[in-house]
């Protein structure tokens, strides 16, 4: 009995340990969390995109920032290194109106720098983002041209 006591207990912790310490991950993982019926335009190299994120530490879900506690999205030319890798790559084809989650793996993150005391080194990151606007234009902004 105590030999199936301890057997289960080992497991129990393996299991544990290997849910709290998750796998690096080795590629950018998107998610499709909303996309509007209507997409006039999507995202490319060089255009001003304006977004609302939420970004946490995949290994916890610590947030370290967000655009929506500030109340104003982050703006910046996609594909041109004014963000991180896995945005430039993340964010592209997009439509505005869409919610995407990122999963982002170190090298395309802040890799063995990390970013101040917020992002630790070789942390892998999830960033909740929603396209707010293309070149200025917003969803409403589209839609009206399209009429």
């Amino acid at each position: 009995m105590k030999l199936l006591s301890f057997v289960v207990a080992t497991m129990s912790a393996a299991l544990l340990a290997s849910a709290a310490d998750p796998k690096p991950l080795t590629q950018l993982q998107i998610g499709v969390k909303f996309r509007p019926e209507s997409c006039p335009s999507r995202t490319a190299i060089g255009d001003k995109v304006s977004v609302h994120y939420t970004g946490k530490l995949l290994s916890d879900g610590t947030k370290f920032d967000s655009s929506l506690d500030r109340g104003t999205p982050f703006d910046f030319i996609l594909g041109h290194g004014h963000v991180i890798k896995g945005w430039d790559q993340g964010l592209l084809n997009m439509c505005v109106g869409e919610k995407r989650r990122l999963k982002i793996p170190a090298d395309l993150a802040y890799g063995k720098r990390g970013a101040g005391d917020a992002i630790p080194a070789n942390a892998d990151l999830v960033f909740d983002t929603e396209l707010i606007a293309i070149n200025g234009k917003t969803a409403e902004m589209m839609e009206h041209d399209e009429l």
